[in-house]
């Protein structure tokens, strides 16, 4: 940072910028999210969901619940994948 720039406009500065990113974040979020509950309702098993997205396991489960997705029951030769 420059020294000739009054230090409360580089404030002023790097907080709009910093709102400017947490709003596109938030919304990188919300996408995020709604594509979990999109695979969640078309079958895909939370565990793979996980996987692929930046939440734990337990929050991908939370969002089902949240949507009312059931848990499917375990299929034949999930534990063999394993």
């Amino acid at each position: 940072m420059a020294t000739d720039i009054d230090p409360l406009d580089a404030l002023a500065e790097s907080t709009r910028r910093y709102r400017e990113t947490e709003r596109a974040h938030e919304k990188s979020r919300d996408a995020v999210v709604e594509c979990i509950v999109t695979a969640l309702k078309a079958g895909k098993r939370p565990t793979d969901v996980a996987a692929r997205s930046p939440f734990t396991d337990a929050y991908v489960r939370r969002l089902a619940r949240e949507n009312g997705i059931q848990a499917q029951p375990r299929q034949r030769g999930d534990r063999e994948r394993r």
